[in-house]
């Protein structure tokens, strides 16, 4: 890894070399606890950092050795190799309480946001998750500097395919939303208009707009070409119904309806993938290191200390996936890959089905500039006769 800065903070009450004192800590884990915890800091700001972990950690009597690791080359924080830092509690104290956690994210957003405003940026950071903020976003999977080192290589990925494929549909369902308001905008003004005694219908207004074109239209071809789209225009708004605005405003309606649909199953799919990923992660890594686990009950201490990382890694996989074993105990894998398999089809599936609804939004929309330069046309030559009757 590349350590940009590292620093070691004890409590005043501590008199001892952290080195010394790390040493001396093999002795004291229990089977299933962890003496300390990694806790990474994206910003390469080290005043801001001592600052954190002083009043939040220190405080509390907690001896901190923390490294700020420098990103990579876009921007990604450098993480393990497995993707994501392992925790265990010290049993002993709140440190590992999800309240206390939360705590401290709190207040290290609070601190990073100070020190934006200190610096004049607009940038802020929310330690809260998308559906705690109240956003309807798709978020992606930290993706760590494996994966990114691959991607960046044009060796695809499953995480790298999975937050391209969000990043689309997060796209995607934000153009269809921005063209629903601004055709509901259009409607509500055009509804104004033609409320007017004896206001144009659509149809009018489409004979209106392409009679102008053809009147000035240079050749044959022009007014093939704008008959052709005449044609398809109405063809369009009579295959789904649409003959007056208000028919227009119900189907804009009900297409948004559709997307929103859409967004929140894909959400709840999206979500049920992500736990699957997880715990299937875990029965790799359980798998992994049980070999180890079952060659150290039988020798103990000096294998324990070569091998500490991994048998602390099993003994915590191990008991995340106990509460998920069957009454024969047996981990539900095969079903777990199965539903995983069938999510996913099914995400891909509606995903497809936003398509379709943008291109009627992108169709809805021409005919709205049609009928707007139709009705200038109409206010123009109202204009001119009123002038003239002057």
């Amino acid at each position: 890894m590349n350590v940009g800065a590292a620093d070691q903070l004890l409590p005043l009450c501590f008199g001892v070399a952290v080195l010394k004192l790390w040493d001396g800590l093999d002795d004291d884990l229990a089977e299933d606890g962890r003496a300390a915890a990694d806790v990474e800091h994206p910003l390469e700001v080290h005043q801001l950092a001592r600052q954190f972990v002083s009043e939040l950690l220190v405080v509390r009597g907690m001896i901190a050795d923390f490294a700020i690791h420098q990103p990579d080359k876009d921007g990604n924080r450098i993480i393990g190799e497995d993707g994501k830092p392992l925790f265990d509690a010290v049993p002993t104290t709140d440190w590992g309480r999800p309240e206390t956690l939360e705590h401290w994210r709190e207040m290290w957003a609070a601190m990073v946001n100070a020190k934006f405003v200190e610096k004049g940026l607009a940038c802020r950071v929310d330690h809260r998750s998308y559906e705690r903020q109240g956003l309807d976003l798709l978020p992606t999977v930290h993706e760590g500097v494996a994966v990114r080192q691959m991607e960046v290589k044009s060796i695809t990925t499953d995480k790298g395919d999975w937050n391209r494929w969000v990043k689309a549909a997060r796209k995607m369902l934000g153009d269809i939303r921005k063209k629903i308001a601004h055709l509901t905008d259009w409607i509500k003004a055009i509804k104004e208009e033609l409320s007017k005694p004896k206001g144009p219908t659509l149809a009018a207004l489409l004979t209106d707009y392409y009679e102008g074109r053809n009147a000035g239209a240079w050749g044959r071809n022009a007014r093939i070409g704008n008959l052709k789209d005449f044609a398809e225009a109405v063809n369009f708004l009579t295959e789904r119904g649409i003959t007056t605005l208000e028919d227009l405003e119900a189907h804009i309606a009900a297409q948004g309806e559709r997307a929103e649909a859409l967004n929140t199953s894909m959400k709840a799919k999206r979500d049920r993938l992500n736990e699957l990923k997880e715990l299937l992660r875990l029965v790799d890594l359980y798998r992994d290191t049980k070999p180890i686990y079952d060659e150290w009950k039988g020798k103990r201490e000096n294998f324990e200390r070569e091998y500490e990382g991994e048998l602390r890694a099993f003994h915590m996989v191990r008991r995340k996936l106990d509460k998920y074993r069957s009454p024969a105990g047996k981990i539900p894998v095969h079903a777990w890959e199965q539903e995983q398999e069938r999510l996913y089809q099914e995400y891909q599936a509606e995903y497809e089905q936003y398509k379709p609804i943008q291109d009627d939004l992108w169709k809805l929309q021409q005919v709205k500039r049609n009928t707007d330069t139709a009705i200038r046309q109409q206010e123009q030559t109202r204009q001119k006769r009123r002038e003239a009757e002057r």
